[in-house]
């Protein structure tokens, strides 16, 4: 399984845009195709929303790769 970590510049990343900067796909359109066919899970379980926005702490899935998200900027304060 690859493990990769995204750095969360603000709130939060939609689920398209975040495969996109993950360089799990070439563009955001990819991003929304493979969401649309059922292979993202979020947290575990599967992620059919497109445009989803993943926070801080969240964990999305797609094959053998987990994207681990974390807040760069934010302490919580």
């Amino acid at each position: 399984m690859q493990k990769v970590t995204f750095d969360l510049t603000g709130e939060f990343v939609e689920l398209n845009q975040l495969l996109k900067l993950s360089g799990l796909c070439d563009s955001g359109g990819a991003g929304k195709n493979l969401v649309a066919t059922g292979v993202v899970s979020v947290d575990g379980k599967k992620e059919l929303r497109k445009t989803a926005k993943i926070r801080d702490g969240q964990v999305v899935g797609i094959g053998d790769v987990r994207i681990s998200v974390r807040s760069q900027g934010t302490d919580g304060a």
